[in-house]
């Protein structure tokens, strides 16, 4: 990795963890001492650590090593002490990751948002976040717990794709300026990077301007979690001047689903968010929070630390299957039109997005396709595209994909291809969140509900990217669009109020 300095899980002091210290897993390891004990346990969980009785289904299930290890919180030894094996997982995680302090989350990276917004929130007069407007859904619930309100900036758009790409640091300027002459106080900055098809941003260039205007920078880096561990991959956002970098450990960082981290970069801005951070975590953590998810994310970081030589395996079947994707006529891999937006500063290597437009077959179609016919599975598909995600240090068939793919029928263009409607844009914000959210409502069928105010938070997945929020004006474009979504293969509406979106929930009229 590049050369990491950071701190030792707490604030002021900083030091150096050698590589020698980043081959041990101090968390598991006391997991491991616990198990080893055979511990009577009168306490939870109620399957006490054993197959036994009850638990013999599951264990049958999960394996009798994951009931051993999974113990409660607050243990002597595991996770009590300020210098328990436990933080000093963290310490190590916030070496690693080039940060002043690391949180290990256990409600994945929407906490993460949650922690984020809530903190930022603490630290300012104003109640603005300047945010680029694909953020994830979780990130618009932080913002209706901490009672601020979005000044959203449009991203780079692939309209034809479905595709947001990100912000220049130019449009992050023009939009905080625009924010302070309408007499706004923003407390924050928001961005994406990556974006789900791999797009990165000008961290560096977009941090300047977010400390210009005197605010932290906050990275939802979900998709970046391996960034940084290898040459070939982008520097991780805490090395370029962000402030506060959530990610998803388990999506490209080797942890368990639902496990994810928290960094907070040392800087400017660092001595007022730590106990923010730290407060905020307290109201957003489970406080049963699964020992075997939280080891993971130690288990994650010794192995991104110590094997890069299979990072760059991985980087180079990636690689391969590009080269092989553009001798294919049928198929563009997007990726290679990156360099044309100025809002794109480089690439993951380790996602290959794949235009299928010309098979005259939606991306929908593919990705169903794919999964049953041949049982192979790709992370997100559009109306026109999919893309192919590498797990760092990974052994995946590229082989059989290709095949595939190779494989796949075609349509005439003659004939008629279904489509989607394109991404819509916002509609007009009438309340801020938390007061939409709380204001009276009612549900209206979808032919009512165009020109009324939006009492909920509806989210197209994959990629989960809001495409209404609370006290937004309800389009018909955004009707059309979601949906459609969810009459497509793999669609689905986080916060539609039915699977087909046949209703949506709008303040009464008497609160618009």
């Amino acid at each position: 990795m590049k050369s990491p300095l950071a701190a030792d899980g707490q604030s002021g002091g900083r030091r150096r963890f050698s590589d020698a210290e980043h081959g041990v897993t101090p968390y598991v390891d006391a997991l491991e001492r616990h198990a080893a004990r055979r511990p009577l346990m009168f306490m939870v969980p109620s399957h006490a650590g054993t197959a036994a009785g009850l638990s013999e289904d599951l264990a049958a299930f999960s394996g009798e090593r994951s009931l051993e290890m999974d113990i409660p919180q607050l243990v002597d030894g595991i996770d009590v002490g300020a210098d328990s094996p436990f933080k000093q997982a963290e310490a190590l995680a916030a070496d690693a990751w080039q940060a002043r302090r690391t949180w290990f989350l256990a409600n994945g990276s929407s906490q993460g948002n949650r922690m984020a917004v809530i903190a930022a929130a603490g630290q300012c007069v104003g109640t603005d976040v300047v945010a680029q407007r694909s953020a994830h859904s979780s990130f618009i619930d932080g913002m209706i717990l901490a009672g601020t309100t979005p000044y959203f900036l449009i991203p780079n758009l692939d309209l034809a794709r479905g595709i947001n790409h990100g912000l220049t640091p130019s449009a992050l300027a023009a939009g905080f300026q625009t924010a302070v002459d309408e007499g706004r106080k923003p407390c924050a900055a928001y961005i994406i990077s990556p974006s789900y098809f791999g797009a990165v941003s000008d961290v560096a260039g977009l941090a300047d301007v977010a400390h210009r205007y005197g605010v932290p920078l906050i990275v939802d880096a979900a998709w970046g979690a391996h960034f940084g561990f290898h040459p070939a991959l982008p520097e991780f956002p805490t090395v370029l001047g962000a402030d506060i970098v959530v990610t998803s450990t388990h999506k490209m960082g080797g942890s368990l689903g639902q496990s994810a981290m928290l960094h907070l970069a040392e800087g400017a801005h660092a001595d007022v968010l730590e106990p923010l951070l730290d407060r905020a975590y307290m109201i957003t953590q489970n406080t049963s929070a699964s020992s075997l998810l939280l080891g993971s994310l130690d288990v994650a970081r010794r192995a991104l630390m110590t094997r890069p030589d299979l990072l760059a395996d991985s980087i180079a079947s990636a690689d391969q299957l590009r080269a092989h994707i553009r001798k294919h006529t049928a198929f563009t891999v997007i990726s290679d039109e990156f360099p044309q937006h100025d809002d794109i500063h480089e690439s993951d290597p380790l996602r290959v997005s794949i235009d299928v437009s010309a098979t005259g077959i939606t991306g929908y179609e593919v990705r169903s396709l794919l999964h049953r016919e041949h049982g192979i599975l790709v992370e997100i598909a559009t109306v026109s595209a999919i893309v192919a995600f590498f797990g760092p240090g990974k052994p995946l068939d590229t082989g059989r994909l290709l095949s595939a793919l190779q494989g796949l029928p075609t349509k005439s263009h003659s004939v008629a291809t279904p489509t989607m409607p394109r991404v819509p844009l916002p509609g007009i914000r009438r309340l801020s969140p938390r007061d939409a959210y709380f204001a009276p409502s009612e549900i209206v069928p979808f032919a009512s509900a165009v020109g009324r105010t939006s009492a909920d938070t509806l989210a197209a997945y994959p990629p989960g990217i809001p495409n209404v929020t609370p006290g937004e004006e309800i389009t018909s474009d955004t009707i059309d669009f979601l949906r459609a979504v969810a009459a497509s293969p793999i669609g689905y509406v986080r916060g539609a109020l039915d699977t087909g979106v046949n209703a949506f929930r709008v303040l009464r009229e008497s609160a618009e």
